[in-house]
């Protein structure tokens, strides 16, 4: 009688894909759920979750570093954000009942206010003698900038929601606008992978030239096609990339952009509608392991304009392209999504080029480390007068001659 061995296969010696390891991600970059090392890292900041306007009378369903759930706002204008279900017997409060207290549950109309209290049991007698002692889990929300922010983390280490320059400082005729499209993202408003392979994209000016230039012709200007020397450097909010494009007129083509802990995108428009700081920033949100969005906020003359950001492929949005045009016409969506839904870290061979990414993956890391050590991320103030946050990120033309002096 023969027996199987259960000994791995042996890596073939002329690289044939038999014998391969198997494939690991790095967990503890890529993971969100509450106490695993990047979950309490991200629950130490405030995140966007929903547009103002998604905080309304009608119970609203999110999904925020894999948690479910609820958004509404009471009677009195207030935004509430609750667990989804009802701390009585488990029915969702996705078919509750907003009132002006709270929301109340459909199935024995227990009523809870935006901070989780129970203030009501319609089925106990007097109203509920002992509903004090309930309160359904909630957390803390806050409106800015056309957004609804949500703070996840612990009481005693929550900080002050930042305010930033970029949005602060308005030209004349200008207004925030805020968009829930996932501008910058590619593709649908929710994306199917991990949210690092998107936050490392941050970092990655060469793959403007390659893929959103030669490979399926140019989405952006002429000028992003041009090969740029490229420097990264650590700065107080996060990483930042310089860009330099000798452009053919003889004038330097200087873009910088920054990736801020733990997840903002601090990238000038592509499209260069015009030279200045940076006019808009996102804010990529883990839904989970394996899937994001990007909540975005920026400075508008018009209705509508921020929208006009979304990339295009073949002249066309992601959602109106074929499915032969996907395969034809990649775009960050293609490029990021197809790395599997939580990249395989183990397998990468990383080059010259992908300093940034290194140097972010261990900025996070660091991250990491503070909040397992006890101690606070950078990035977050306690202190409720302190100045908005500036970004050097924007898109510059300058005179070569100046710069070279």
């Amino acid at each position: 009688m023969s027996s199987v061995s259960s000994a791995p296969p042996v890596k073939q010696p002329d690289g044939r894909a038999y014998g391969r390891a198997p494939a690991l991600h790095d967990p503890r970059l890529t993971e969100v759920g509450a106490g695993t090392p990047m979950g309490e890292l991200l629950r130490r900041y405030w995140h966007p979750i929903g547009l103002a306007a998604d905080a309304s009378a009608t119970p609203r369903r999110v999904r925020v570093l894999g948690e479910n759930l609820i958004l509404f706002r009471d009677g009195q204008g207030v935004p509430g954000l609750v667990t989804e279900h009802c701390a009585h017997r488990g029915t969702s409060l996705y078919y509750g009942k907003v009132e002006d207290r709270g929301i109340r549950c459909c199935y024995h109309g227990w009523l809870f206010d935006t901070q989780g209290r129970c203030v009501e049991q319609p089925c106990e007698p007097e109203g509920g003698r002992a509903r004090n002692r309930i309160r359904q889990p909630w957390y803390p929300v806050e409106e800015r900038y056309g957004l609804i922010w949500a703070y996840l983390g612990p009481a005693e280490r929550q900080p002050v929601l930042p305010r930033y320059e970029a949005l602060e400082t308005l030209a004349e005729g200008e207004f925030i606008e805020a968009n829930d499209r996932s501008i910058g993202g590619g593709g649908p408003q929710i994306i199917p992978c991990n949210w690092l392979q998107h936050y490392d994209n941050l970092v990655d000016p060469f793959h403007v030239v390659v893929l959103h230039s030669t490979f399926s012709g140019t989405q952006f200007i002429d000028a992003m096609a041009l090969m740029p020397d490229v420097e990264w450097s650590e700065c107080e909010t996060g990483i930042r990339t310089t860009s330099r494009r000798n452009l053919p007129d003889g004038k330097l083509f200087l873009r910088i952009s920054e990736a801020a802990v733990p997840t903002l995108r601090v990238i000038p428009s592509p499209t260069v509608g015009q030279y200045g700081p940076v006019e808009s920033l996102g804010w990529i949100l883990p839904i989970d392991d394996t899937t994001f969005r990007i909540y975005v906020a920026g400075r508008v003359r018009r209705p509508g304009e921020l929208a006009n950001m979304r990339s295009r492929q073949n002249g066309k949005l992601w959602e109106e392209l074929s499915e032969e045009e996907h395969q034809q016409f990649p775009g960050d969506y293609e490029a990021q999504v197809s790395q599997r839904p939580i990249a395989v870290h183990a397998e990468e061979h990383l080059a010259t080029t992908d300093r940034g990414i290194v140097m972010l993956r261990r900025r996070l890391l660091r991250e990491v480390e503070a909040v397992e050590a006890g101690g606070d991320p950078s990035g977050v103030s306690f202190d409720p007068e302190a100045p908005p946050v500036r970004f050097a990120a924007g898109n510059f033309l300058l005179e070569r001659e100046a710069t070279e002096a």
